[in-house]
């Protein structure tokens, strides 16, 4: 047996009205001005607002950069890293989904390094850690505020690269369900897939040890028992706080374990197409995992009865079958495409899409069942 680790935030607050505690733990870190990284939609819906206010009435200077698009490409991050130099700040707040998140982690390791972001997507090394970071998720999608990754679009390759290194480690995180109330149900279902996705990935994954199958059955069943209710019924704190934790589960899985075959095949069509990245996660995550139940039906049942399914009397791969028709049906219910025919995707286009996935070998290698390039055809064609 290999040994394994787990990485996690320095800190963690969570729970209803947490987020008025951010002068307090901001005042902890000995920090007198801060930046705040965010997008567009988080600061028209007035997300910012409250967090601002209770920074400045402790006397702590605020500056917000709020243009973080949805697929932040280098060019992109640059120009807030630009921004965020001018500030000279001493703590960064990632307020958003996983794009503000991963851009404000990457800026606070680039304002701490003599470095650059193409270096960083070309594997140099991070020498230190960042200026001190606080991630406050708006989505339960991305566990981004609980990973050591970064994620970033490189447009001429249309491919989105990640960058993994322990010093992106967020040193807070504030898990208020009140931040998540006014998101949309596309996006709640979308952003809520894409965190199942990482804790079944990471539960089959080769990477997999008795943290990640811990944090990953957790995951699944706070998300299995709630995204139904946060999808239909925004209000209902009680599932906007399982889909929190349930999200930040599945962000802490990635850090000791790792993400398969889905993510693999989801990044070029996110970074080709565009499409949401939760949304090409959840249409391809039934047809990945049916291929992928191939001598692992013992998992699926361990999932199956994580997500509520009656399963006792049913063998391993009748078990494993249940869970993956399960999928099917939370992707009907959270009106997940079935495929990828909105796209325009035909079979013109697979061959770029096969080999950009194969290229994505940090992933594949962890996949419970060799994936070759045919077998990626195979699920390209059956979405087509």
């Amino acid at each position: 047996m290999s040994t394994y680790s787990l990485l996690n935030a320095g800190r963690i607050v969570a729970g209803p009205d947490s987020i008025e505690r951010i002068a307090e733990i901001v005042t902890e870190f000995g920090a007198k001005k801060v930046l705040i990284i965010s997008d567009q939609g988080v600061a028209r819906a007035g997300l910012i607002d409250r967090p601002k206010a209770l920074l400045e009435a402790a006397g702590i200077k605020v500056r917000v950069l709020s243009d973080t698009p949805p697929e932040p490409e280098v060019e992109q991050v640059n120009s807030i890293f630009a921004a965020a130099k001018m500030h000279e700040c001493e703590l960064v707040i990632g307020i958003g989904g996983g794009s503000a998140m991963d851009v404000a982690k990457i800026v606070a390791v680039l304002l701490n390094n003599d470095t650059s972001l193409r270096e960083l997507l070309n594997n140099a090394p991070i020498s230190r850690r960042g200026v001190p970071t606080m991630m406050i998720p708006t989505t339960a999608g991305t566990g981004s505020e609980t990973t050591p990754n970064s994620i970033i679009l490189v447009s001429e390759d249309e491919m989105k690269v990640g960058i993994v290194s322990p010093k992106l480690m967020p040193d807070c995180v504030i898990l208020d369900p009140k931040m998540t109330i006014g998101l949309p149900p596309a996006i709640t279902a979308s952003t809520g897939m894409d965190a199942l996705c990482h804790a079944i990935e990471c539960y089959t994954s080769k990477k997999g040890n008795p943290f990640s199958d811990m944090l990953a059955l957790e995951a699944i069943k706070l998300i299995s028992r709630s995204i139904r209710r946060a999808f239909t019924t925004g209000t209902d704190i009680e599932a906007r706080h399982d889909m929190l934790l349930g999200a930040m589960y599945g962000g802490m899985c990635i850090a000791t374990s790792s993400t398969t075959g889905v993510h693999a095949l989801s990044y070029p069509l996110g970074g080709k197409y565009h499409i949401a990245h939760g949304v090409s996660n959840a249409i391809l995550l039934p047809f990945v995992m049916r291929f992928n139940k191939v001598g692992n039906a013992a998992k699926f049942r361990d999932m199956a009865i994580a997500m509520g399914l009656e399963v006792a009397q049913l063998s391993d791969e009748d078990a494993a079958s249940a869970m993956i028709d399960a999928l099917f049906a939370l992707n009907r219910d959270l009106e997940i495409p079935a495929n990828l025919k909105r796209w325009n995707i035909t079979e013109a286009d697979l061959n770029p899409l096969v080999n950009g996935a194969a290229k994505v070998t940090r992933l594949l290698d962890n996949n419970p069942r060799l994936m070759s390039k045919t077998d990626i055809r195979e699920i390209y064609t059956q979405l087509i």
